[in-house]
């Protein structure tokens, strides 16, 4: 009942929002200021100037404390001004491994005339923000936060805090903002995995034992070649005006080079995580050896192939695998 409570008054107050799509305006009645305890003792100074004028009759100190007043609310309407009407967007956000750290690209865009200098930006759950920056005057900024990727699937950012001091430190100013982010979080890769299976679709020549073992290297490509076996990821690696060369996968005893991953093929009493790490530690062994694999997971089948494409399509499968593909 507290939490519930709690949680409405700080939407009703704090002008706390969901997710929100696109781009973001920060209105005057988003941006919420309070004075710092910098602040609170400059006002209590404020207080006993404004006595001792009273007292004495000090019309040089009634002028100084009128002055220092002036000053503070300046700093008041330039603190708030340093937040209002700037942009927020989300920015681009990469997969990462569970266990490491999701990346949130924000974007903040400053269409006024005027700098804006010292914006602290954080997550809100983890207190007072940790990073600044300034925008320029028709310019953008990005800003990098990170949070642990704990769990496989999709990963939200959580609800982002602006503050500013600027320019005095007097006041306080801050504001919130939930971006509609997500980053794509992959399953842990097992340690040590087992070797690549050693069953796979057997090869058009039809000889020799079928099974990846038989990689023996790769070597510079000779004429009649199979195209298949073309080491496509070394080749892209080398520049032809560089002295670069097509270059064969070498296999011992005419196997295939085709790999079969099947989900369903390993043993359910391992568990449903271990065996989604074990299938990603296997699709990173199979691209680091640039040998084509297939790639089968529930209702998903993805023939052989090979590269970044073919790795972020797998990699994705075994991430949502039992989980709503949001």
């Amino acid at each position: 009942m507290l939490a519930a409570a709690k949680s409405f008054a700080g939407r009703w107050l704090f002008q706390l929002r969901d997710s929100e799509p696109g781009e973001v305006v920060l209105t005057r009645r988003r941006v919420f200021i309070l004075p710092t305890r910098p602040g609170m003792a400059f006002c209590g100074l404020l207080l006993l100037m404004l006595i001792g004028a009273i007292n004495y009759n000090l019309g040089l100190g009634f002028a100084l404390t009128f002055f220092t007043g002036s000053c503070a609310i300046a700093d008041m309407v330039m603190t708030a001004r340093n937040l209002a009407q700037l942009r927020l967007a989300p920015g681009r956000s990469m997969p990462v491994f569970a266990g490491e750290n999701a990346q949130f690209e924000l974007r903040l865009r400053n269409p006024t005339t005027r700098d804006r200098f010292a914006i602290w930006l954080g997550f809100q759950r983890d207190g007072e923000p940790l990073l600044a920056t300034d925008v320029a005057a028709g310019s953008d900024s990005a800003v990098q936060l990170s949070t642990p990727a704990k769990e496989r699937g999709w990963c939200a950012a959580p609800r982002v805090r602006l503050a500013t001091r600027f320019p005095l430190g007097l006041f306080g100013a801050w504001s919130y903002w939930q971006p509609d982010l997500k980053v794509l979080v992959y399953p842990y890769p097992e340690q040590n995995a087992p070797p690549l299976p050693t069953t796979g679709a057997a090869s058009e020549e039809g000889h020799g034992q079928v099974g990846l073992d038989n990689f023996a290297g790769i070597r510079s490509y000779q004429p009649g070649d199979p195209m298949r076996h073309l080491a496509w990821r070394q080749i892209a690696r080398h520049d032809p005006a560089h002295g670069g060369q097509l270059v064969t996968k070498h296999f011992e005893g005419g196997a295939t080079a085709e790999l079969t991953l099947d989900f369903d093929a390993l043993p359910a009493s391992i568990g449903l995580e271990l065996r989604l790490s074990r299938m990603t530690a296997w699709v990173l062994a199979a691209e680091q050896r640039g040998l084509p694999y297939a790639f089968r997971i529930g209702d998903q089948r993805y023939p052989a192939a090979l590269g970044e494409a073919h790795q972020a399509a797998c990699l994705r499968a075994l991430a949502l695998y039992g989980k709503e593909a949001a």
